[in-house]
């Protein structure tokens, strides 16, 4: 008997890594650092949830400060379905508000406790476009 991947994905996954890969120039780098902070949640009524944080943010202090910050956070929610290997949001809240109101599409892979995500090409921070890579591990 194979276990539906909607009761594997249930639950708290918290990230290990994010990295972002540039179209235009192939380019890889850590978009959030080398220690990131965050976690994503799916709960059994349809909901996903999503609070991604750089390594060692500090309060704001200054205008410029606040702006870094903006570039820092990435966050949102709305409900979910499962479709093959893709998870679908319909984003009704979020940080980069260009995203309320549409779909937002990830490939993923569930291995053991570990978590593989995919995104599609999107506009990044800059104009670049770029896709992103993260691992999660299940929050135990």
């Amino acid at each position: 008997m194979s276990i539906d991947p909607h009761d594997k994905i249930l639950g708290s996954w918290r990230l290990l890594s994010m990295e972002s890969e540039s179209q235009a120039t192939g380019e890889r780098r850590f978009s959030l650092g080398e220690n990131p902070m965050g976690y994503i949640l799916f709960i059994s009524e349809g909901r996903f949830m999503a609070v991604l944080t750089r390594e060692g943010l500090k309060m704001p202090s200054t205008e410029q400060d606040w702006a870094s910050l903006a570039k820092s956070v990435y966050a949102y929610t709305g409900t979910y379905r499962l479709e093959g290997d893709q998870w679908i949001t319909r984003v009704d809240a979020s940080s980069w508000p260009a995203w309320i109101g549409t779909e937002q599409v990830r490939y993923f892979r569930i291995d053991g406790d570990m978590l593989y995500v995919t995104s599609g090409w999107m506009e990044g921070h800059g104009g670049d476009t770029v896709r992103a890579t993260l691992k999660f591990e299940r929050e135990k």
